[in-house]
């Protein structure tokens, strides 16, 4: 069964529908690539989704191992390069709230981030340059 339904609804917009949920993200192209960027660009969502992946994998251990992050947030800056055009570099700063973890917890949350399955299917060309604040 197919996960989403694409549609280019003109002038550089497609809408996509999670069938599952109804739920609908539209993509522009950005204004650097003739978009008007008035919402997400395709490689906006490519970085956007590893941002959201270590912070649902990160979650997946916290309920394992009885911690919280709750209120914690990526901060995620997509780099592109050129010839090809493509997306170079994924910077994200995983950012937890107040909270005196331990550093077997904090090997936990670095260890999951970067084991999450959008990381590990990402061109190795693709810099992921991560950070922590706790």
């Amino acid at each position: 069964m197919a996960t989403s339904k694409i549609t280019y609804v003109g002038n550089l917009r497609t809408s996509s529908v999670h069938l599952k949920s109804g739920n609908e993200i539209l993509t522009d192209a950005p204004v650097d690539n003739q978009g008007k960027g008035e919402a997400f660009s395709p490689t906006d969502l490519l970085a956007t989704a590893l941002g959201n992946c270590m912070l649902t994998i990160i979650g997946i251990a916290a309920k394992a191992h009885d911690f919280d992050i709750n209120g914690a947030t990526a901060s995620v800056t997509k780099i592109m390069a050129e010839n090809p055009r493509r997306v170079g570099e994924i910077v994200i700063e995983l950012a937890f709230p107040a909270n005196n973890y331990t550093e077997k917890v904090k090997e936990i949350i670095e260890r999951s981030a970067k084991s999450c399955p959008v990381a590990k299917s990402l061109h190795p060309d693709i810099t992921q340059n991560i950070t922590f604040k706790y």
